[in-house]
Formats: C-alpha cells, structure tokens, sequence
C-alpha cells in the first residue's frame, strides 16, 4: 500500500485550534480546582504527551489502521471486560482501571476511537450491502457487546455518546433513509416511554437505570418537588447567569462567587461549563463554542475531501463524538439535560478523555493528509 502524503495537505490550523482549546482547558481547570497544582500538573502533563500523540499518529496511514480494525474491536472488547473484572470502583461505578506506573486509566474513553475505526471499516467493507436489513442486524449485534459491557460498569452516559457515534456512522454508511424515519421514531417513543416510566415511580423496573440516574431525570423533569436532585444544575445555572457579558474574570474568589463558596460540585469536569460562565462570561462562552463549531466544521471538511469510505466515516464519527458530547456537557450544565455526567473535551479534568481525542484528531489529520485529489 503506496503512502503518498503530500505536506502542503496537513491541516497546521486544526492541530492550532485544538491547541488553543486545551490550553483555554488549562487555564479553566487550574480556576475550577481552586489552583491545585497536584491537577493542573497531571492535565499540563497529559496535555503535552496527547499532543506529541496526535502528532505522531497523524503520520500513521489510516488506512493501514483500519486493516487491524477487527483487531481493534477484539481489544476493546478484552479491556471493558477487564474494567468489570478488576475496575476501580468509584462512586458506586467501576469505571477505571489502575495500571502500574500510568495510575487510573478509563478504558471507555479509547474505546470510542477504536468503535469509530471498527464500525468505518466495517462499513466500508460492506459498502455494497449497506442498505440491506442483514448489514444493519451484523452492525446493531456487534455494537451491542460493547455498549453492554460499559452499560454494565454502569456508564450510562458513555453508553448513549457511543450509540450516538454508531447512529452517525450508519447513516452515513449508506442506511435507507427509511430505515432512519423509523429508528428515529422508535427512538423518540423509547425516550417518551422511559420518561412517563420514572415519573410514574416505575424507575425500579428498568434493568439498565440505576436509582440515581432515575433521581437526577426526576429533579430533570420536576426540579420544585426534587429540588435536592436539581440543586447542582441549578447552582450551575446561577453562576453562569452571574457571569453576565464579561464575567467575573478567571480566578475569581469574590464572596459573590458561586464557585468561590464551594457550591458546586465537579466543577473541574462535569460542570466545567458553570465555571466557564461565571468567570468569562457569555462572550467568552460563545467564543469558546464558536471554537468547538469551528473545530466541528473542520473535522467535516475533511470527510468530505477523504479519499474513501472509511477515512469519511472516521472523520464523521469524530466529528459527531466532539459535537454531542460539547452540546450534551453544555446543554447539562444550562439545565436543558438531566445531569448525565458527561465532560467537556479538551476542558473536563481527565487524562484518559484528553488523550484518547487526541488520538482521535491525529486519525483525522491523516485522513487529511491523504485528501481525494479533483482533476
């Protein structure tokens, strides 16, 4: 297989951009974690070796990458299966893994580049079929092992980003649009279905919903009669709101401060967004997603210059991964979502999360490289 990268090909703005979001992300977690220097040098660290990551895989064929792609899923497989056997547990979710030297590492994290690289590989192969039933029966049955094994850490919200992933990368394979009206459908009685369920006190009978996600879709759904349930969402909305156009500026400690007074809760990850509003303000916020749409577009303008299938697909999958799980953080921390424990890319303390998009972006960067060439 002839590699015939061509360097005037490399995109130097979407590795700048994703550059400057993490280190936008530096400055926000050392804020959020009330300057401990133990976190802020663990995200420096994981920063500087996800970048070097990125820049690295960006010059492994892609292509060549998707030739172990079955290997790749075999692997994921193993890991998650390794999480449930001997997972750290935290929380009540044994989520991590602890690795000797490393320390605490979540597997779910990578597994969502080696779902994204599996399923484009396997859409590609099946290129011809992609409409048929049978194609979509084979699809739904292999992404069904993983997503139950991370719905059984339990890891509900990973499970829902995966499927989301998988859905994108479906349509675009070439799914009838049929096909999407009725999933699509199905989906939305699914969602209504579960909804009357918890609020009729039936949460107990839901094999995959556990007793607090089910509290935190009734504080969503009732925030008055839960105001326990809500109280971290609503303490988020109040400090964004009091950030006003400008904010209160980073490493705010005024006595007004919703995150001076240690009201707030995961603020270095699943409510990052809270400290981001109150300390930069609606300006900074829409900048900040003003980064993330960019970056979304980018990803996409390069699945539409892929050379083949299985580089769209992937570019489609990262792009999708991004996107969601930035509006669904988002869309959690403004109360538009129950609060579903989802971070922030390139912002949410975490290692395993900044390093496995990496890795994702430095798949995307190749794809680039290899770009369809217009005669």
């Amino acid at each position: 297989m002839k590699i015939d990268y061509d360097i005037k090909y490399y995109n130097f703005f979407l590795l700048f951009l994703i550059a400057a979001l993490n280190i936008c992300g530096i400055f926000i977690v050392r804020s959020a974690s009330n300057m401990d220097e133990g976190i802020v040098t663990r995200q420096i660290i994981g920063s500087l070796v996800g970048i070097c990551v990125c820049i690295v895989v960006s010059f492994i064929d892609y292509r060549k990458l998707l030739k172990y792609a079955v290997l790749v899923y075999g692997f994921c497989i193993l890991i998650l299966a390794a999480v449930l056997a001997w997972g750290a547990v935290h929380k009540g979710a044994g989520r991590w893994i602890v690795l000797p030297v490393i320390g605490q590492v979540q597997p779910a994290e990578f597994v969502k580049v080696g779902i994204i690289l599996f399923f484009a590989f396997f859409y590609e192969k099946h290129a011809d079929t992609a409409k048929k039933p049978r194609t979509l029966f084979m699809a739904c049955l292999l992404f069904a092992v993983p997503a139950l094994l991370i719905l059984l850490e339990p890891n509900l919200s990973t499970t829902i980003i995966l499927t989301v992933i998988f859905a994108s990368i479906v349509f675009c394979g070439g799914l009838s649009l049929k096909w999407v009206v009725g999933i699509a459908a199905l989906c939305a009685l699914f969602i209504a279905g579960l909804l009357y369920a918890v609020q009729s006190g039936l949460s107990e009978k839901i094999p995959f919903l556990a007793g607090y996600q089910a509290q935190r879709i009734l504080g969503f759904l009732d925030p008055a009669s839960n105001p326990d349930t809500f109280r971290q969402q609503a303490r988020s909305i109040q400090a964004i709101g009091s950030g006003g156009l400008l904010g209160k500026g980073l490493y705010n400690t005024d006595i007004s401060s919703v995150k001076a007074g240690n009201f707030l809760i995961e603020e270095d990850t699943d409510f990052i967004f809270a400290i981001i509003g109150e300390e930069l303000g609606f300006r900074g916020s829409m900048l900040i997603f003003a980064g993330f749409v960019l970056l979304i577009l980018l990803i996409l303008g390069v699945a539409a210059k892929a050379r083949d299938t299985g580089g769209k697909l992937i570019c489609v999958g990262i792009a999708k991964w991004i996107g969601f799980q930035t509006f669904t953080n988002v869309a959690v921390a403004t109360g538009l979502f129950p609060n579903t424990g989802v971070t922030l890319p390139f912002f949410s303390r975490g290692v395993s999360s900044l390093l496995s998009i990496y890795i994702g972006m430095g798949i995307v960067l190749n794809v680039g490289l290899q770009r369809k060439t217009f005669k």
